[in-house]
């Protein structure tokens, strides 16, 4: 982490709403609009206090079409503003596939790079009690050529990794966890940015690497606790954004421990975690493993209405425990 000049502890939540206001504050071109993110200040207060600052023209809300939402927000984009747009739970995004995936990730490729499409698009994912809004999808915009996907775990990254996207010009999925926004951590006032591609050794270790992103890191840093009170070191690597990924970091890390495991919300199959479990086999670095690659996910239903049920479905520290172990041949 750099030096900085003032630090203090900040919500997740206020540092979103930190970004926008110090980018919104340097750059006009910058709009913010979607489900309720002006007059109510979105449902978390990330966008608290925009629209008295920057008015009506540049926040504002709308009703709840999201592919129009987003379709406005990529017309904007190619007119060269720079649109942050909020779907609010992860769940609706699917209603605007066709905006991102044919119009927002393409636009650069069928215009040969003449136009750029600088969107933010910020969608809530969640863990628990919901059978709709309970979804982690962060895997099928990683399918996409042409969009970046960004999983922040903390205040200090969703800070740093917002006003990089506000910057980008290319269309970014910004996935904020609902379970997240009321942590807190140091974080500097002044602006910053966290640069794309660039993971996060959140704690060294020796004997297994863990990746892990967004709220999972939690329950992984737990397990992390746990394990070294076992007298079992685990790093731990936070890759912060999906696309790009910071290969690089992991393959050292493995390299090292010879041992990985990689825990996400999402459903297992299909999940982000077998992307790099693949990249990992085919590199050179899998010659350096001690054992078989572990992956922990959701057990492959849909999230429960009930917090008592969704354990027994949401990853959980003691799942990545069991994970950890297996790689050791420990029972």
């Amino acid at each position: 982490m750099e030096k900085f000049r003032i630090m203090r502890k900040l919500e997740y939540a206020k540092a979103i709403r930190e970004a926008l206001f110090q980018q919104m504050g340097v750059d006009d071109q910058i709009v913010c609009f979607g489900e309720d993110i002006a007059l109510y200040g979105g449902l978390w207060g990330a966008t608290k206090g925009l629209q008295e600052e920057f008015g009506s023209e540049r926040v504002f809300d709308t009703p709840i079409a999201e592919a129009g939402i987003v379709g406005m927000g990529v017309g904007a984009a190619l007119m060269g503003m720079k649109p942050v747009v909020e779907l609010q739970f992860t769940g609706l995004i699917t209603v605007a596939m066709d905006p991102i995936v044919n119009t927002a990730a393409k636009a650069r490729y069928i215009n040969n790079g003449s136009m750029n499409v600088p969107i933010v698009i910020r969608s809530i994912t969640m863990s628990a009690n919901n059978v709709y809004m309970g979804q982690s999808l962060e895997a099928w915009f990683t399918h996409v050529p042409g969009l970046k996907v960004v999983v922040p775990s903390n205040a200090y990254d969703v800070k740093g990794l917002m006003i990089a996207a506000i910057n980008d010009p290319d269309p970014v999925v910004f996935f904020e966890h609902e379970g997240l926004y009321k942590s807190v951590c140091e974080v500097p006032e002044e602006k910053y940015e966290i640069p794309f591609g660039k993971a996060s050794v959140h704690k060294e270790g020796n004997d297994v690497t863990v990746v892990a992103w967004s709220k999972m890191l939690e329950e992984v840093e737990i397990a992390g606790s746990n394990l070294e009170s076992q007298n079992i070191s685990v790093e731990i690597i936070d890759p912060r954004t999906l696309v790009p990924l910071d290969f690089d970091t992991i393959a050292r890390s493995v390299k090292k421990t010879g041992r990985l495991v990689i825990a996400h919300e999402a459903v297992k199959v299909g999940g982000f975690g077998g992307e790099i479990a693949a990249r990992v086999a085919e590199s050179e670095i899998s010659k350096y493993l001690k054992s078989p690659i572990v992956r922990v996910g959701n057990k492959g239903v849909p999230v429960p209405y009930s917090a008592e049920l969704s354990k027994y479905v949401v990853p959980s520290a003691e799942d990545v425990e069991r994970a950890v172990k297996t790689t050791m041949n420990l029972p």
